[in-house]
C-alpha cells in the first residue's frame, strides 16, 4: 500500500512539512507496513520555498534586503537540489507580516527587496526563478524591484520616482535599457493563486487594498496610479499586462514581472507540482491526504487541495482532504473529482484554541480518518 501525503500549509499555524509529518506519523500508525511519502506542497504563497527545499533536497539561503517601509530586514529564498533554480517568495522581502498593522500604506510600500532577493539569486548562478506571489505589503506593480534591478522610473524632470504606488501616478517614462545583463539568460515563472488582472473592481488595489490598509480613496488612486503605469510598461516593452490574469497578484507584481522580465504567469500549485513530480508520485498510490489552513469556495479557484485532487483524479487515486477548518462552498471540490473533507477541529473552539491544537489536532483527525478508510477496506 502506498499513502501519499501532499498538504499545503496551515497558515499562522503550521507549515506545509509539519502538517506533513503529523498526517504520516499517523499513517505509519494505523499502516506500519505501508509506503508513506511526505510531500509538503503550496501554490506560491507562504511556505513556497520551505516545500520546494524540502522536496527536492535543496538548501536555504540567507541574504539581508530592504523590506517594504525601506528598513533592513532578513530573507531566505531556496536553491533547489539541481542547483540552478531558485525558489523566491517576495513575501520574505515585501511582505504584509513585516509591517506593523498600524504603519501599514500600500500607498508607500515597495518591491525593492523582492528585485534584491533575485539579484541575490542571480549571484549564485541560479538560470530559472520561481517567484511566489501571495502576501504582498506592497502595491506598486513591481516598479521597485524593477528598480532594483537596474530599471529607471523617471518624472517629467527625469528624477528617478520615490518607493510606492502612489507615486506611479507622476511616472513620465520607464527605462530598462540597464537591467541586470544576467537576466537575459534567466527563465522567470510567477507562481500566483489568484488570477486578478492589474486594474479595475477586480483588481490588485480594490480587492487587495483594503487588508494592506488602504482606504477608499487610497484604492482609487492606486488603481488610476497602475493603470498609468501599466500603459507605460506595455509602451516600453510590447507587453499587454492591464487586463492579463494574475497581473494584480501581490499588488501588481505580475505584471511588473511579465513586463520587465518576460515572466509566466502560472498556477502556483501547478508549478510547485511540477517541481515536486507530484504525478509521478501519485500515479501508483492508493490514497492521497491534502489540506490547507481553510477549504472554502476561494479553494477551487486554485488552492493547493484543487490542484492535488485534479492530480489525483485524472489518475484514479481517491483524496482526502484534511484541512483547519472548512468553510462555505468547500464542497465545490468534489465537482473536480471524488474526495472526502474533514476539518481537524474536533469542536467548536476559537481561532486561537484551534492553532493552539497544532500538529496534535492533525494528527489525531488523520489517524481517525486512516482508521476509518482501513475498517472500510476489511483490513485488520
Amino acid at each position: 500500500m502506498k499513502i501519499v501525503i501532499a498538504p499545503d500549509s496551515y497558515k499562522g499555524s503550521l507549515s506545509a512539512v509539519k502538517v506533513a509529518g503529523a498526517m504520516a506519523r499517523a499513517a505509519r500508525e494505523v499502516f506500519p507496513d505501508a509506503q508513506v511519502e511526505e510531500i509538503p506542497m503550496a501554490d506560491g504563497g507562504e511556505g513556497t520555498v520551505d516545500a520546494l527545499a524540502a522536496a527536492t533536497g535543496g538548501r536555504r539561503v540567507q541574504a539581508r534586503v530592504t523590506g517594504p517601509l525601506g528598513a533592513p530586514v532578513e530573507a531566505t529564498f531556496a536553491i533547489l537540489g539541481d542547483g540552478r533554480t531558485a525558489v523566491i517568495e517576495m513575501a520574505q522581502a515585501s511582505g504584509l507580516p513585516l509591517i506593523p498593522k498600524d504603519r501599514r500604506d500600500p500607498g508607500r510600500a515597495s518591491t525593492f527587496g523582492t528585485g534584491e532577493l533575485i539579484r541575490a539569486a542571480l549571484d549564485k548562478g541560479c538560470d530559472t526563478l520561481l517567484i511566489g506571489l501571495g502576501g504582498s505589503a506592497t502595491n506598486d506593480a513591481g516598479a521597485g524591484m524593477l528598480q532594483a534591478l537596474g530599471a529607471r522610473i523617471v518624472d517629467a524632470e527625469g528624477q528617478d520616482l520615490p518607493p510606492g504606488g502612489l507615486a506611479l501616478a507622476r511616472a513620465a517614462r520607464v527605462d530598462l535599457q540597464h537591467l541586470d545583463p544576467r537576466l537575459a539568460g534567466v527563465r522567470v515563472r510567477a507562481a500566483c493563486d489568484v488570477d486578478n488582472p492589474l486594474i479595475g473592481p477586480q483588481g490588485a488595489s480594490a480587492i487587495f487594498g483594503p487588508q494592506k490598509g488602504a482606504t477608499p480613496e487610497l484604492v482609487r488612486a492606486l488603481d488610476e496610479a497602475l493603470e498609468h503605469f501599466g500603459r507605460l510598461l506595455e509602451a516600453a516593452t510590447g507587453r499587454s499586462v492591464l487586463d492579463q490574469p494574475g497581473a494584480g497578484a501581490a499588488g501588481g507584481l505580475g505584471a511588473g514581472l511579465v513586463a520587465g522580465l518576460g515572466a509566466s504567469l502560472e498556477r502556483g500549485v501547478g508549478l510547485v507540482a511540477e517541481a515536486v513530480k507530484l504525478p509521478d508520485r501519485v500515479r501508483d498510490a492508493d490514497l492521497v491526504l491534502t489540506g490547507e489552513g481553510n477549504t472554502d469556495h476561494q479553494t477551487a479557484r486554485g488552492k493547493t487541495p484543487m490542484g492535488v485532487l485534479e492530480i489525483a483524479a485524472s489518475l484514479g487515486v481517491p483524496v482526502v482532504i484534511l484541512s483547519g477548518g472548512l468553510g462555505p462552498g468547500y464542497d465545490e471540490l468534489r465537482r473536480i473529482g471524488p474526495a472526502a473533507c474533514f476539518s481537524a477541529i474536533p469542536g467548536p473552539c476559537t481561532l486561537d484554541e484551534a492553532i493552539a491544537a497544532g500538529e496534535a489536532g492533525v494528527y489525531r483527525a488523520a489517524k481517525e480518518i486512516l482508521l476509518t478508510w482501513r475498517m472500510a477496506m476489511g483490513i485488520r
